[in-house]
């Protein structure tokens, strides 16, 4: 299956651990958000990651939105969005 989707076009582009790749990065109040969109049928979904070292320990939360937009960029700039939301709400409680 994975097969027919590169071929269609159906599957996202992925970093070389299978993740989807990160397409924006930010640093905001001590945390790092990545932007990672990846298509889903035929748009970007939003997805993320907000990672922090905590006690020589990086800790990293992912999130996956609704949200789909026709365009990378746009579904980049919403998840880093989204994730400085994260970070003002919840803080390092994103991580319990």
């Amino acid at each position: 299956m994975s097969f027919l989707k590169s071929l269609f076009g159906l599957g996202g582009k992925e970093a070389g651990d299978g993740a989807p790749a990160t397409v924006a990065q930010v640093e905001h109040k001590g945390f790092t958000i990545r932007a990672t969109p990846f298509k889903e049928a035929g748009q970007y979904q939003t997805c993320g990651v907000i990672s922090k070292e905590v006690g020589g320990v990086l800790k990293e939360h992912k999130f996956i939105r609704a949200d789909r937009f026709p365009a990378l960029e746009t579904a980049a700039e919403i998840a880093i969005s989204k994730g400085k939301q994260i970070v003002d709400e919840q803080g390092e409680r994103i991580f319990t």
